[in-house]
């Protein structure tokens, strides 16, 4: 049934099969943790290579096995009579606006604590910070409370929005939508020197320090003659999804719409072949920025309309760019290109030494999350190229954009480029 609520219509969908919701899902979850045990790139293999990197991280490895089976079980025992499904949409929307607010709380005390702990000024930290760890506790304890409530409503809105845009399978949304939210492993991300390419990922316990993570960076560049970063990331596609702990709801539901991609795009070609070669990853990945940036702001607009940005002045003075102003974007697709441009002529010490100073520029204009500059980086950020920055002039990411802009719809957009093998498929169908 649809009911109609401020601008927007609301859809609450129905059950689409006989089978139970969590048998469903839990159906699914098993299938996709074989898959998981038998194709995944974290997981460790038994080579000679991935030896030589275990004795470096040590016991830093993130335990897939551990927080799927504890994920699936949660998420089972929820299914058996998920409680939301008799709220209202009014009662839901504020079960989640209250989710939000208490993962800020968490953030904000979180970051009280840790800069209690670096001041200088503070004798005694462990005391200073007992009050606050106090509120900590509480917070968390209402967090767990309420969100396989938020989780099971953000599930229902985003299946809502795939449903009205057709993209379904047999008139059912399969995989279901399945989100966890979960402090994230970090990800340790391997480029050889020579050229910008992801050779390896290895998941990390989540919450590495920075100096944890800049000895492991250190110990791999110096005796495996690579580059190497220790970042963070904004999901993982496992099943349920991996969600971060973000109170940005616009982010939260493009990041569940974006790892849905993933799971739908695994049981097609262009998902199965993810890991075949830099172009395919690209594609993947770029193609789950585009799903999930157009879900979320169908979600936004129809549950959380008062979250709409809103429009930018007309006035002609606001709409002209300041020349003074520094683009992150621009500046680093500039980088890009240079660093590709000098890697090619075989200048890998000179690319790395521009790279760094060019990380001062960016550090200068206040961007202090950006650590380190190197060819892992770009590896690793270049595949989300549905926008210009850090894939420079690959011509990936612009192609996945113009099939999306001569699509009519999502749904033709992601039936017409699920069965690729190649990004020459999509570069031939584009020329047709």
């Amino acid at each position: 049934m649809t009911k109609q609520v401020g601008t927007g219509t609301i859809t609450r969908m129905k059950p689409t099969s006989r089978w139970p919701r969590y048998f469903r899902r839990v159906l699914f979850a098993a299938i996709c943790l074989a898959l998981l045990l038998v194709l995944t790139r974290e997981w460790p293999d038994r080579t000679a290579t991935d030896y030589q990197y275990s004795t470096i991280i040590h016991n830093r490895r993130f335990d897939f096995v551990g927080w799927e089976l504890t994920a699936l079980a949660s998420k089972a025992l929820y299914g058996l009579a998920p409680p939301h499904t008799s709220l209202s949409p009014e009662d839901q929307k504020q079960i989640t606006l209250h989710f939000m607010d208490q993962l800020h709380l968490v953030r904000s005390l979180e970051d009280q604590i840790a800069t209690t702990y670096a001041d200088p000024a503070v004798s005694n930290p462990r005391i200073a910070v007992g009050g606050l760890q106090f509120q900590m506790k509480r917070a968390r304890k209402e967090l767990a409370r309420v969100q396989p409530l938020a989780e099971g409503i953000l599930e229902e809105q985003i299946a809502s929005v795939l449903a009205h845009e057709g993209i379904t399978t047999a008139g059912r949304i399969f995989p279901p939508v399945s989100l966890h939210f979960t402090p994230l492993p970090t990800m340790l991300v391997v480029s050889p020197r020579d050229r910008i390419e992801a050779i390896h990922f290895f998941a990390l316990e989540p919450g590495l320090g920075t100096m944890d993570r800049v000895a492991i960076e250190e110990a791999i560049d110096q005796e495996l003659d690579v580059s190497s970063l220790v970042t963070d990331i904004g999901g993982l596609a496992l099943y349920p999804a991996m969600m971060p702990e973000s109170n940005s709801l616009p982010w939260v539901a493009s990041t569940g719409a974006h790892e849905w991609t993933h799971h739908y795009l695994t049981l097609r070609p262009l998902g199965i072949l993810y890991d075949s070669d830099a172009q395919l990853r690209t594609m993947n990945e770029t193609v789950a920025n585009i799903v999930g940036k157009e879900i979320a702001d169908q979600v936004i607009q129809r549950y959380y309309p008062e979250l709409v940005p809103q429009p930018l002045s007309t006035d002609a003075s606001d709409s002209e760019p300041d020349p003074n102003e520094f683009d992150f974007r621009a500046e680093m697709r500039i980088t890009r290109l240079q660093v590709d441009g000098l890697l090619a002529l075989g200048q890998i010490e000179e690319a790395e030494a521009y790279m760094e100073a060019r990380r001062r520029i960016f550090w200068d204009n206040g961007y202090h999350h950006l650590r380190k500059l190197n060819q892992a980086y770009f590896a690793f950020h270049g595949a989300y190229a549905d926008k210009p920055g850090e894939a420079g002039a690959d011509p990936v990411g612009p192609a996945v954009v113009e099939l999306r802009a001569r699509s009519a719809t999502l749904r033709e957009f992601l039936q017409t480029i699920t069965p690729f093998t190649s990004f020459g498929e999509l570069e031939a169908m584009l020329e047709d």
